[in-house]
């Protein structure tokens, strides 16, 4: 009875030497699997070993996981991402010097035996016996490519893992008989191709191509013969036998590896010889994977890519199944990123706002008509460092953003404008609009039970000589706050709400927009993309496009996948939208953004700073292009930007058109820069007659505000009210200005939202 060990069982020489008893004794290891061509005939035999005819002989070979490459929309390369880095090369791409040194070293008479090398086992079971222990294994290069398809197939899943390269009799035996199916299938080249291929070579390198590149900066086919011979060694124990680290172990490694095939007569004693006295001479490639080695800062692009591959059923029915083909790689992904847009919303970010700055600032730009995202950029880059982040503030919370967006301020005023003139408002309505007011009670909402003002909330303009009547063109360009507050309590809030459903205006942490009159004041967080892409409805005369970031995909045979197309509908009249387009004309022309507006075309926008000034908006188009520039706390800590220093520059008070409509305005011109310039459809909007002093219309008809915008700022923040998500208790009120005032109350009704999310300066 053999020695056994004392844990139980035999020893793994004992079981290869039972194994092949029982094999012999019962006619397995016979001439047609120990000799090349024979076949598996010789399994007919009687007594074969238990459960052998009942394994599976299908081994279903699992896609090699490789890189995957994304391209921006010219085809300029942005980063390459995988969950194991490899590129797939057939055997003509593989230095002759390479396949040589390989089989050398791993199974020399691989071109002789069958599945398995009955004389190495022979060997390596008398060795091992008079050594006591494994010192030799006998796997056949064909073995050893059937068990790294099981390690490839196990994935990241450290238990499949472990089973595939478990040292037990089962796994040996239904290693041998998937490695006779192989055989007969595939030849003797197509598997020498396949380990290569699949193999492991250290430093995150899978594959010869890889392992090439990483260590000596070239491709497999111009593999040198001493090059061959280190690559070769290092499969054996990729750690132990690592150049980068341990270059006097490696040496080592290489020359056996080259005696071996001086040996068997591959290469001349000579050529080894003078290959030995060379160094390894490394040329070593750092791995460069992920999203945080994108090219032209577009990292955040970079990863709202994957995300969207993942969160699309076209890619798989399920995020596990999605997950799966992302990880398999191998894909070639064209993306919509120009490559022009991309380099100037980088240049205006540097220009604008400091990498260290205790505030950021995101940038996203999309094609109106076709819902392409064309630039994404934000000043604290990709990264794990200091002043880096890995979350993107440009987009919703469930792509990667922040957890609640950014309230937006006056920019959701479009919205409420666009909900009443769809349902019959006419632009020349005018509003009281008094300085100070209670919030209208009661308010329709989409249900029988309508918004009632219990808490006597208040909403207050920027300052008191701020008072209408006004109409819907004075009171865009100026942002008057009463103004829009009056005009979402007559409209209703289910029209507005059911506006910015067809716009894709959804909170950026996914929840549905309150039926609240403070979302008149952009009370609620979203992303720049979102904004962006809503703006581009009014540039696409009322057509509404799904945000698409994905041209097409090519697998890695070439296959093109179906790559889903935005989806575009009607979401108001094109009188409406051109009516909206005349009204934010407007805000650029002689309203608070007219340090955005664009010199050599015509452009639209408008401006939105929040309660406390924690966040600044500009939000604008032109017929062809729209963008959204946020600038604020990304942060869980909210920062004030009063008395602040941003990019350099010194700004008593940040408002949204001094800040971020610069930040805007350069980023459009250069990505337009050299392009098409169309023109708006405008309606005619008369003037009403402006307010005097004492609040009665003098007659005089006017569009421009009062006052001259202000350094660092538009001229005044101009709505906000009310308060900032806290009671009045505990700010003071809500009016009086950002620190506090009068009284006032929560004017959502005891609806809690995180601080800082109510707003609407300007």
């Amino acid at each position: 009875m053999g020695k056994k060990r004392s844990g139980g069982g035999l020893t793994g020489p004992q079981q290869a030497a039972k194994f092949l008893g029982v094999s012999v004794l019962s006619g397995v290891v016979l001439a047609g699997i120990a000799i090349p061509g024979a076949g598996a005939l010789g399994l007919a035999a009687k007594g074969t070993v238990e459960g052998f005819d009942e394994i599976p002989a299908n081994l279903k070979t699992p896609p090699l996981s490789q890189r995957t490459t994304i391209l921006d929309s010219e085809g300029g390369l942005i980063a390459t991402v995988y969950s194991r880095d490899r590129q797939v090369v057939p055997i003509t791409a593989i230095s002759p010097y390479m396949q040589k040194a390989i089989v050398a070293i791993e199974d020399s008479r691989f071109y002789e035996h069958g599945a398995i090398d009955l004389k190495g086992i022979l060997r390596a079971v008398n060795r091992n016996a008079q050594e006591g222990g494994a010192a030799q294994g006998a796997s056949t290069l064909t073995q050893q490519y059937v068990k790294n398809v099981f390690v490839e197939e196990a994935g990241d899943d450290e238990t499949k893992v472990r089973e595939a390269q478990e040292k037990s009799l089962g796994r040996k035996i239904r290693e041998l008989k998937y490695s006779i199916q192989v055989e007969e299938e595939l030849g003797k080249n197509k598997i020498l191709e396949n380990y290569l291929n699949i193999t492991y070579f250290g430093q995150q390198a899978y594959g010869i191509e890889s392992a090439a590149q990483r260590y000596f900066s070239k491709p497999a086919k111009d593999l040198t013969l001493d090059e061959s011979a280190m690559l070769a060694g290092v499969v054996q124990s990729p750690s132990r036998y690592d150049p980068v680290n341990d270059s006097q172990e490696a040496t080592k490694r290489r020359n056996i590896v080259l005696q071996r095939m001086a040996d068997i007569k591959d290469i001349s004693q000579d050529e080894a010889d003078a290959a030995k006295a060379k160094p390894l001479k490394l040329k070593v490639t750092k791995p460069k994977n992920g999203c945080i080695t994108a090219v032209k800062g577009a990292g955040f692009f970079c990863d709202f890519v994957r995300n969207t591959f993942l969160d699309d059923t076209a890619f798989g029915k399920t995020r596990e199944e999605r997950a799966k083909v992302w990880n398999q790689g191998g894909l070639t992904v064209r993306t919509t990123l120009d490559p022009q847009s991309q380099d100037s919303v980088n240049e205006s970010i540097k220009d604008h706002v400091d990498q260290d700055d205790k505030v950021a600032t995101a940038v996203t730009l999309v094609q109106p008509g076709t819902g392409r995202v064309l630039a994404m950029g934000q000043s604290k880059p990709y990264g794990f460092g200091k002043n880096e982040t890995q979350i993107n503030f440009s987009v919703d919370k469930k792509m990667g953003g922040s957890n609640f967006g950014f309230p937006t301020g006056s920019t959701f005023k479009a919205f409420v404008a666009a909900a009443a003139l769809e349902g019959g408002l006419p632009p020349t309505k005018m509003y009281q609009s008094p300085y100070d007011m209670d919030y209208p009670s009661p308010v329709r909402t989409c249900s029988d039970k309508p918004w009632v003002n219990t808490d006597r909330a208040k909403v207050e303009n920027e300052t008191e000589s701020e008072v209408g009547p006004y109409g819907m063109k004075e009171a865009m360009a100026k942002s008057v706050n009463t103004y829009f507050v009056e005009m979402i309590s007559e409209v209703g809030l289910c029209p507005v709400t059911e506006m910015t459903t067809k716009l894709g205006v959804i909170p950026a942490n996914g929840a549905k927009l309150p039926e609240v009159p403070a979302i008149a004041l952009g009370s609620e967080g979203m992303s720049p993309l979102t904004m962006a892409n809503a703006y581009a409805t009014f540039a696409n005369r009322g057509v509404y496009c799904t945000p698409v970031t994905i041209e097409s995909i090519t697998d890695s045979h070439g296959k093109a996948l179906t790559v889903p197309k935005s989806k575009c509908g009607r979401a108001m009249t094109e009188r409406t939208a051109d009516t909206i387009n005349t009204l934010l004309l407007g805000v650029v022309d002689s309203g608070t953004g007219q340090q955005s507006g664009l010199k050599d075309r015509e452009s639209a926008g408008k401006t939105g700073t929040t309660d406390s000034r924690y966040n600044a908006w500009f939000v604008g188009y032109t017929p062809n292009m729209s963008g959204a520039t946020w600038v604020g706390s990304g942060g869980a800590k909210q920062v004030s930007m009063e008395n602040i220093t941003i990019g350099g520059q010194y700004y008593d008070k940040v408002f949204g058109g001094g800040l971020p409509g610069p930040i805007w305005k350069q980023a459009v011109s250069g990505a337009l820069s050299g392009r098409e310039a169309p023109s708006f459809v405008t309606v005619n909007i008369p003037d009403t007659p402006t307010p005097t002093p004492g609040g009665k219309p003098s007659g005089k008809p006017s569009g421009k505000p009062s006052g001259k915008p202000g350094r660092g700022g538009d001229g005044k923040p101009g709505d906000g009210k009310p308060g900032n998500g806290r009671t009045a208790g505990q700010t003071g009120g809500t009016t009086g200005g950002d620190t506090g005032g009068t009284g006032g109350d929560d004017p959502l009704g005891g609806i809690t939202l995180p601080p800082g999310v109510i707003g609407g300066r300007d």
